[in-house]
């Protein structure tokens, strides 16, 4: 009987062995970073100028749909290129696509040609995020990467913050198409930046792209995104032509498997997901996307509703959220780098959303707004300590010749779990709504605006919020069991330490 010894880790050598010209090339990430992550939500606040000038208004939605689209279709795309020909000259070519697209956006003259150009630039910011994941691997050790990963944390939070502010003010100002030209400059600076402070590193293998296992991947996420969305395109989640978009998305799933089975270099190495800390870690993910990123206008739209609080002092309401989120990222990420353990802030992070969320739940109607601000800043806190765990896990357990593709994958997961609870919220709200009895003297629940039930009074006043705040328990009780299914995945991995499983030998050269 014979046994098989793994070979030792090798020792990580950074992309940058300089320490000051690693922080600035870090810096150029953070900042292309932001541009991807902000033009995800800068569009929102212009829509309606859009609207105005192009008409067109019930293809409107597809102007942030295309984005996120084409982001989620190539991500996992993006990351194997990035192991297969080194992640340099696979940024800076997303870089060229999304700065491209930018100026499409910004030439754009027509909806439809908008709704193409947000697509192109899909293209780009997904393959932004991932290689900039990526690359933290690279100029960081396992050690180090949780503090740096912290700081990229808080840029995709900031720019979700500031991006809806920045779109409404630079429309007023200088127009709608200001908000994608803005891009220009910025990426050319990012994109020289790079050029010089990056070394590419090559693997040692051949590139054997994985062209069928790519295309199938696409359309199956495309499918799944398209059926998150699919209550706002075809009326209903189970409408004839929503499970015809399951139907394609199961197909080209099952073929997908067997291409990857065959492929030389697969997109996403059966390997990998065959790894039970990867599956927990991509399941985290996609139930730390949904509780964190699915709910975000929900709770705006509940404490407008609820509490009628205008859009402006709701706005006020996420300060604790993005100050809990500041607090809980920065902490885990410097005590991931001093312990080396990341399962504890998984499990505190998603114990915080369960116990939130509950809280929501049975208390949606009687809690004091301080008591809501109290919980969203509590619910910030656990959203901090544990979305950058599934990136830093999946890298830590898959081979350096398959971090682009675990994280691809998991950054994969995260979006679609954000959009599918999106899709999923968005039912149980209008379910509840419509189930919801007539408002004395005002009609219809569902077609009370905010505004309106703020102008009611008495019995219709106290009965539009009875029914609002019963159709968002249900909502919470949902987001609530979402992150109990996620807190027991994080209390199922095992405590392996970063650094602890890394990858065989042989799988990168030195930079070159």
């Amino acid at each position: 009987m014979t046994t098989q010894t793994s070979s030792p880790p090798q020792p990580f050598i950074s992309l940058v062995e300089h320490p000051r010209l690693r922080i600035v090339a870090f810096l150029f990430l953070l900042m292309a970073m932001f541009l991807a992550t902000l033009d995800n939500q800068i569009v929102s606040t212009a829509l309606p100028t859009i609207v105005g000038e192009f008409g067109a208004v019930e293809r409107f939605g597809w102007v942030a749909s295309a984005y996120l689209l084409a982001s989620c279709a190539v991500m996992p795309l993006y990351g194997k290129l990035g192991d297969l020909i080194g992640r340099k000259y696979v940024l800076m070519t997303a870089i060229v696509i999304f700065l491209v697209g930018s100026l499409t956006c910004g030439l754009a003259v027509s909806m439809n040609t908008l709704i193409a150009a947000r697509a192109l630039q899909g293209f780009g910011g997904g393959g932004l995020m991932v290689s900039i994941f990526a690359l933290n691997a690279d100029l960081f050790s396992p050690r180090e990467r949780p503090k740096y990963q912290s700081y990229a944390s808080l840029v995709i939070m900031t720019s979700g913050a500031l991006g809806p502010l920045l779109g409404g003010t630079m429309t007023a100002a200088f127009g709608w198409r200001s908000i994608f030209l803005i891009n220009l400059p910025l990426a050319l600076i990012v994109l020289c930046g790079l050029f010089f402070l990056l070394p590419n590193r090559k693997p040692d293998r051949q590139p054997k792209i994985d062209f069928a296992g790519a295309a199938l991947l696409a359309v199956a996420v495309t499918a799944v995104v398209l059926w998150s969305d699919s209550s706002e395109i075809f009326g209903s989640l189970i409408a004839p032509w929503s499970l015809g978009v399951v139907g394609v998305a199961v197909v080209c799933g099952l073929a997908f498997v067997l291409a990857e089975r065959r492929a030389p270099e697969p997109i996403i190495p059966l390997s990998l997901l065959a790894n039970p800390t990867v599956s927990l870690l991509i399941f985290i993910s996609i139930a730390s996307g949904a509780v964190a990123i699915g709910m975000v206008n929900y709770l705006a739209l509940y404490l407008q509703t609820v509490y009628g609080l205008s859009p402006t002092t709701a706005g006020l309401f996420f300060i604790p959220i993005t100050s809990g989120i500041v607090i809980g990222s920065i902490s885990s990420g410097r005590l991931m780098s001093m312990t080396g353990r990341y399962k504890p802030y998984a499990i505190m992070g998603l114990a915080l959303s369960t116990l939130c969320f509950t809280l929501l739940a049975l208390y949606s109607r009687e809690a004091p707004l301080y008591a809501v601000a109290v919980i969203m800043g509590l619910q910030g806190i656990g959203v901090g300590l544990g979305q950058q765990v599934p990136v830093l896990g999946v890298q830590n357990a898959a081979r350096g010749g398959d971090v682009g593709a675990a994280t691809g994958t998991v950054t994969l997961s995260r979006m679609i779990g954000a959009a599918t609870a999106i899709s999923i919220y968005g039912a149980l709200l209008a379910r509840g709504l419509s189930q919801a009895p007539p408002v004395p003297g005002a009609g219809p629940l569902a077609d009370l605006t905010p505004v309106a039930i703020h102008d009611l009074t008495g019995a219709a006043h106290a009965a539009a919020i009875a029914g609002y705040a019963d159709t968002f328990s249900a909502i919470f009780t949902f987001a609530a069991c979402l992150a109990f299914v996620g807190l027991l995945a994080a209390m199922s991995l095992k405590p392996i330490a970063l650094g602890a499983a890394r990858h065989g030998p042989g799988t990168v050269k030195s930079p070159a």
